[in-house]
C-alpha cells in the first residue's frame, strides 16, 4: 500500500507582485515542486505559481477548486490524491490559506484520514494588522466579515466596542472593499468619540497604510478605503 501524501498549506501574496520579501525561499521551493493543488481560484493559484517560477509547468499540474461552489466529489477527489501518495498544496486567493478561507474543510478531511498536514509561513493580513495596531496581541478575536445589512452591522460594531471595553480583547473584522466606506461611516457615526480604531489597508503593498486613532480623530483624518482590502480593529 502506498504511503499517503502530505497536505501542504501554501501562502499566496496579499495582492502585490513581490514574492522574495513576502514568502520564504524554502516555501517557494516546496510550492513549485508540487503538481497537485487544491485552490480557492485556479487563475489566482496559477498566477502566484508563475510569480514563484516563470517556468513553472502549469500544463503539467492539476487543480481542484474548493470554494462555495465545490461539491462533495471535489473533496473526495482531493482526498484520493493524498491517499494515493501524492503531495498536495492548498492555495487561497490571498494570504494564508485556511484562515477566513474555505480551505479549512480539506484540512479537516485530511486529519480524519490521519494524513499529515504541514502549514507554511506566509503573509496574514489579520496578524500583520494586529501587529501594527498597538492593541492587545495577548487577547484578541477575529470575527470575519461583518453583516451586510446596515442595522445588523451597526449592532455588531457596537457589540465589538462593548466587548473591547469590557474585557480588553482586541476585536478584528473585515468587509469587502466596496463596503469599506459604509463600515467606516458606521464606525465614525455610531461609536463613542474616545473608542480606538485601527484601519490597516493594502497590507504589504506599496501604498500600505496602518493607522490607529480615536473615532474623533478619524472623523478629521478619514481617507478613501473604497478600493482597498482592509482589516479593521477596535481596541
Amino acid at each position: 500500500m502506498n504511503k499517503a501524501g502530505t497536505l501542504f498549506i501554501l501562502p499566496n501574496t496579499l495582492g502585490g507582485e513581490s514574492i522574495s520579501d513576502i514568502i520564504p525561499n524554502d516555501v517557494v521551493a516546496k510550492a513549485i515542486s508540487l503538481r497537485h493543488f487544491i485552490v480557492e481560484n485556479t487563475k489566482s493559484a496559477r498566477r502566484v505559481l508563475r510569480k514563484m517560477d516563470r517556468a513553472f509547468p502549469i500544463d503539467d499540474s492539476l487543480f481542484i477548486e474548493m470554494n462555495k461552489r465545490s461539491t462533495e466529489q471535489d473533496a473526495m477527489k482531493s482526498l484520493r490524491w493524498l491517499i494515493e501518495g501524492k503531495d498536495v498544496g492548498v492555495i487561497s486567493d490571498a494570504g494564508c490559506a485556511c484562515v477566513a478561507d474555505p480551505g479549512a474543510a480539506i484540512v479537516s478531511l485530511a486529519h480524519s484520514q490521519k494524513i499529515a498536514v504541514m502549514p507554511f509561513v506566509g503573509p496574514s493580513s489579520i496578524l500583520l494588522a494586529l501587529m501594527g495596531s498597538g492593541f492587545s496581541g495577548q487577547q484578541f478575536i477575529f470575527h470575519g466579515y461583518l453583516p451586510k445589512e446596515r442595522k445588523d452591522r451597526i449592532r455588531t460594531l457596537k457589540t465589538y466596542e462593548f466587548e473591547s471595553r469590557k474585557k480588553g480583547y482586541t476585536q478584528i473584522f473585515m468587509d469587502t472593499p466596496f463596503r469599506n466606506m459604509n463600515v467606516l461611516e458606521d464606525l465614525l457615526n455610531e461609536l463613542a468619540d474616545h473608542t480606538q480604531i485601527c484601519i490597516a489597508s493594502n497590507i504589504t503593498l506599496h501604498n500600505q497604510r496602518i493607522r490607529t486613532m480615536s473615532v474623533e480623530e478619524w472623523r478629521e483624518n478619514a481617507y478613501d478605503l473604497s478600493k482597498s482590502p482592509c482589516v479593521f480593529l477596535i481596541g
